[in-house]
């Protein structure tokens, strides 16, 4: 079982963001930046699947140098190897072009992807890769069943779940409740050093979009406490203020 696992690092949810030349641009000083959650989740149960029925898991990202420590963490966390495509990633286009000329004659039996990036929460690589590598995609799955050649997934829809099948090879987006996120150990982190990770050369820049500007949601308003005994003030409140009666 040869499983390719995309990567997007991301910054910490703690990271106060801001942004530079006008707006125009995130400001990436003093971010600390991490594996993309959903990407986790991913890295998680393609290891889990290869444990149960032999493998290999190679993570790949598209990023600049500053990213080769969240990629090491994928490393120390249990990947066998990793490839980082160095240029700075752009929209969704971009990274699905990226890795799809990247692994260009190379086969695996399964792409896993994060059901989006908790920065941009686009949700377009899977949908794209699979598209470009002309293979079938569940999307959003909380539960993945290998048996030959054919994988059984659950996924989320509209109201409820559904169970699908899909022929090897295929591309698959984890959802939450896919599996718990593995921590890496002190083994780990000594083994991701001499672990390989190559670094390749874009083949060109598919970029189909461009950030015209950036803006912080509004600041939250003062609270107002209202006495438990006193309801009719909160209803005129949420009526005169708020508008929301």
């Amino acid at each position: 079982m040869n499983i390719l696992v995309c990567l997007s690092a991301v910054p910490d949810t703690t990271t106060k963001i801001t942004f530079t030349d006008n707006d125009t641009k995130f400001n990436t000083d003093g971010v600390q930046f991490i594996i993309n959650p959903y990407d986790e989740l991913a890295l998680t149960k393609a290891l889990e699947i290869t444990e149960a029925n032999g493998g290999e898991v190679t993570v790949i990202s598209v990023g600049e140098a500053s990213i080769d420590p969240v990629i090491r963490k994928a490393l120390a966390i249990g990947a066998h190897k990793a490839v980082r495509i160095d240029t700075a990633a752009k929209d969704g286009m971009h990274v699905a072009q990226s890795i799809k000329q990247a692994i260009e004659g190379q086969s695996y039996d399964l792409i896993l992807t994060g059901r989006e990036s908790i920065d941009y929460n686009g949700g377009q690589v899977a949908g794209l890769l699979s598209e470009l590598m002309d293979m079938s995609l569940v999307n959003v799955v909380t539960s993945i069943e290998i048996d030959g050649s054919s994988v059984t997934a659950v996924r989320d829809i509209d109201g409820g779940r559904e169970t699908v099948s899909a022929s090897m090879p295929c591309v698959l987006s984890a959802q939450k409740e896919l599996c718990e996120p593995r921590i890496p150990n002190m083994r780990g982190i000594m083994q991701a050093r001499t672990k390989p990770l190559e670094v390749v050369a874009p083949s060109g820049d598919y970029t189909q979009t461009d950030y015209v500007g950036y803006e912080l949601p509004p600041a939250k308003e003062g609270v107002k406490l209202i006495d438990a005994a006193n309801a009719e003030e909160l209803i005129d409140l949420l009526r005169s203020e708020k508008k929301l009666l």
